[in-house]
């Protein structure tokens, strides 16, 4: 893991799983449409990084919208940046995948005027470590851009089990004994708020059975199952038949027409302050 800890990286086995492809491509897919609308306040970046890019879902999307600029996706799994550089080959050489580790990234100060983290501060340690890291790479003037999860922001309803018991019993259980933290994403506003970061927004994406297709939804749901389910049952008080049960309800509500979820996303933006 190109001298990646498992404390830096705990959750490194789901990452690399093939069920992570299936999660960042249908997340994508879900999340882009609303999310590409708050891209309007950064103006026209020249210079983009995407740090914890994975599959380079979003990187190939962020590169159809700034045609001019120069972006690298940067994963801490080579096997992610390989995965990319593949399936993106016709975006090179102005788009461009490298393995790195976000906690330790090897750019120069102030280098890029747009900086985005998506889908990551939830699975690692110290994320305001990795936020600080974002905020270094980015010029003054410039703004980050980071997708902060928070699991207590799924809502599925109750069937003969209750989804609400996966995402507090379950995952916040998880990422508390594996040290990161399920529920990031209502603490970034105030990490990034202690960095100094100016014009501070929390926009939220909502994912839902209206918004989204109800196929789409329930795939992402689907590949946490298939990549977590172990885990799970190994880092909470939940067993495994338990885990699969609480998932499937929350499959099969999100696939019932006569049913509604929702999935309410964070993404907190802010501008460097300018050097002056």
């Amino acid at each position: 893991m190109a001298g990646m800890s498992k404390h830096r990286n705990p959750q490194a086995e789901q990452m690399a799983d093939e069920s992570m492809i299936r999660n960042l491509r249908a997340q994508a897919e879900a999340i882009w449409p609303q999310e590409q609308s708050l891209l309007a306040r950064y103006g026209q970046p020249s210079h983009i990084a995407d740090i914890g890019c994975g599959s380079g879902e979003i990187t190939s999307r962020l590169a159809a919208r700034y045609p001019q600029a120069q972006i690298v996706g940067v994963d801490i799994l080579e096997s992610s940046a390989a995965y990319a550089r593949r399936v993106h080959a016709a975006l090179a050489p102005r788009v461009r995948f490298e393995q790195g580790d976000a906690f330790e990234l090897k750019f120069d100060d102030a280098r890029f005027d747009l900086v985005v983290c998506r889908h990551m501060t939830q699975s690692v340690p110290e994320p305001e470590k990795v936020i600080a890291e974002l905020n270094r790479i980015c010029e003054p003037g410039g703004w980050i851009h980071v997708l902060s999860e928070d699991y207590g922001m799924l809502h599925m309803p109750a069937g003969a089990v209750d989804p609400d018991r996966l995402w507090h019993e379950g995952v916040v259980e998880y990422t508390r004994r594996t040290h990161t933290d399920a529920r990031i994403g209502r603490r970034t506003w105030a990490i990034m708020n202690e960095l100094g970061l100016q014009e501070l927004h929390v926009d939220y994406i909502v994912v839902d059975t209206l918004r989204v297709p109800r196929e789409t939804f329930a795939t992402i749901i689907q590949a946490w199952r298939d990549g977590y389910t172990d885990a799970l049952a190994e880092h909470s008080k939940l067993s495994l038949e338990e885990i699969r049960a609480l998932f499937d309800q929350s499959v099969s509500a999100i696939l019932d027409p006569r049913q509604y979820a929702v999935w309410h996303i964070p993404v907190v933006s802010g501008r460097k302050p300018d050097a002056s």
